[in-house]
Formats: C-alpha cells, structure tokens, sequence
C-alpha cells in the first residue's frame, strides 16, 4: 500500500524523516507549559501566571511569494524566521506576548531537508521570544501544488492583559509623535512585483550597504519585541502601534487612529535602505505608490506621547520621529516628500 502511495505522489517515508530531522530544533521550544511533545495529535499549553483580566490574542499569516524566491536560492530558514517574526509583530501591536505558534507547510513533493531547515528556522524564532512552537503540519500535496512549489503558514495565540490592550485611541492628541523603528528589508510583503523587478537580473550584485541583492531581499523580517519591551521597561507610554505590512505606511497607520486624528509623516525623516532605492530606481514605480507596495525603511510605527520621543530616541539607536498626529481634515495618512 505504501508503494502505490508513494506513486501517486506521497511519500510516507519523506515525511517521518522531515519530522525526525526537524524534532531537536522544536523540542528547544518547548517551556515548561508545554504538556504534551512532538509527536502529539495535539499541542497543550497550560495557562499559569495570568494577568488579572486574561486576554488571548490570536493571528494568522504567511511568507507570500517571497517563499519562491526563497526556492530558486534553496534559503529555506530564513523564510522561517519571516513566518513566526511576522506573526510576533501582529499580536505585537496590541500589545500582546506570544504563548505558542503552530505552522503549516505544503508543497508538491516533500523534501525532507528543505521542510526541516523552515521548521528550524521557526523554532530559532520562536525560541528568541520564549514563544513555544506546539505543533504543525507538513502536507504533501502532487496535483494541488504545482511542480517545485512550496508554501509555509502559520498561525500564532498571545496573552495580554485587557486593561492594557492596545491601541488606545481615546489617549491620542494632536502633536504626539510617531517613532518609525527601522524594517531589515521588504520583510514579506511586495515580493510579487519584487520577483518580476529583479528578474534577470545578478542576485550577487552588491549594494550600496554591501549586501549582495539576494542577501537584501531576504533578510529575516525584523521582530519588534525586544524594542517594544526595552521602552515599556524603561515606563515610556505606548498608546498605538502599526505594524507596516501590505499597504505600507498609508494603509496600516490609520488602523490604528481615531476618527478625528491623521497622521502627518515626513519622509525626508529616514534614510530609505539601498534595497529599496534600487527597486524604486529599476521599477520606476511612483514613490507614492511605493509607500503602499513597500514598508521603504519603516517596520513598525508607535505612537507615543510628545515628551517621550526623545528618551525613546536615547534608548533606540534606530528608532527616529517620522511625524505627529494632527487634525484630521481629510486622508488619515499625509506623507510629505
């Protein structure tokens, strides 16, 4: 039976080894929440230390397409890191910590070290934020996914504190500022025209910051945590967070504004990284739209009080003021070239 499985396109054996080879990397992820190990028809997370007004915060996403060019070049555990950082930053902006996260990867045909390196490259991320990675699974799928193609999902639950959920709208004034903390690169949004710009085209031709293309386009998706935590450490106050997806600036900012309030943001503010003043440049694309396509620098945007810009400045070598809330009196997003 396994044999006429196997030529209908399965693999059984393929899988028992991707599951082997990746087992160590998931079991470093496993805190002592975790009651149930790999292997389990289910994960189980004890819930211990609850906030007084408990609150699970939950998310799902995926790499995009910038997963096939992660095939061509065979960099699988970067796309890891994408995934699971990606999910992070979701629940990051409402002010939530990440408990587990469970993935999915699909492809056409199963190959065991590829499948096992994105899964290590989840676990490593997962373990950087004491996030445990509960459980998962790997599908073979010949007929549904075309030849070569390979696809990771997953999904992420968080804890907060109700109290303290973000944004909170009701807080923000005219003239508090918005702190832009600097992305690593596109992260995992705009690949589809990304891949059509950078067809052709040498992936070890060697930016202006030294990176080679290839380098640039998959660099890791930035996780914000450790910033977000150093500055409610330090007892600054956060009243809203963006995470700068797809849509960019102009359209994840005002997911978090009240109706009367608009974002004024100078782009002249930052820096835009070489990556992205080549694809501009090779494109042509409108830098208007570009901010939509593209994060162009910017991750993640927090809106804090006036007086707190500065000591976050202090504290965040890369963090930098991109502009104010102001009235709203048309667009909830205004970006001044």
């Amino acid at each position: 039976m396994t044999g006429l499985y196997k030529e209908a396109g399965v693999d059984i054996d393929a899988g028992a080894q991707a599951v082997s080879l990746m087992k160590e990397a998931i079991q470093a992820t496993l805190t002592p929440n975790v009651l149930a190990g790999v292997g389990s028809f289910g994960g189980v997370y004890a819930l211990r230390w609850l906030p007084t007004q408990p609150v699970l915060v939950a998310s799902i996403d995926g790499v995009g397409t910038k997963v096939k060019l992660a095939a061509e070049l065979g960099r699988w555990r970067s796309v890891g890191h994408d995934l699971v950082n990606h999910c992070v930053n979701d629940i990051l902006v409402q002010n939530a910590r990440p408990l587990f996260f469970l993935d999915y990867v699909a492809t056409s045909k199963l190959d065991p070290v590829a499948a096992a390196e994105a899964v290590t490259g989840m676990a490593e991320a997962c373990q950087a934020v004491g996030c445990a990675l509960l459980g998962g699974e790997t599908a073979e799928m010949p007929g549904v996914y075309a030849e070569g193609a390979f696809d990771l999902a997953g999904a992420i639950v968080g804890l907060a504190d109700q109290a303290e959920l973000l944004p909170q709208p009701g807080t923000m004034v005219v003239g508090d500022a918005l702190i832009g903390l600097a992305s690593s690169g596109p992260h995992t949004n705009g690949y589809s025209l990304i891949r059509k710009i950078v067809a052709g085209r040498d992936l070890e031709l060697v930016l202006e910051d030294g990176q080679t293309l290839a380098d640039a386009l998959l660099a890791p998706h930035r996780c914000y945590l450790p910033q977000i935590e150093a500055i409610q450490r330090a007892g600054h106050t956060i009243k809203g967070m963006a995470h700068i997806t797809g849509g960019g600036l102009l359209e994840n900012t005002p997911r978090v504004l009240p109706d009367h309030l608009a974002a004024r943001i100078v782009v002249r503010s930052w820096e835009r990284p070489p990556i992205f003043e080549q694809l501009v440049r090779w494109s042509g694309i409108d830098l208007l739209e570009a901010h939509r396509v593209f994060n162009m620098g910017i991750g993640m945007v927090l809106i804090v009080p006036s007086a707190s810009a500065e000591p976050i400045l202090d504290l965040l070598p890369d963090a930098v003021v991109i502009g104010r809330l102001v009235e709203r009196k048309g667009e909830a997003v205004s970006l001044v070239f």
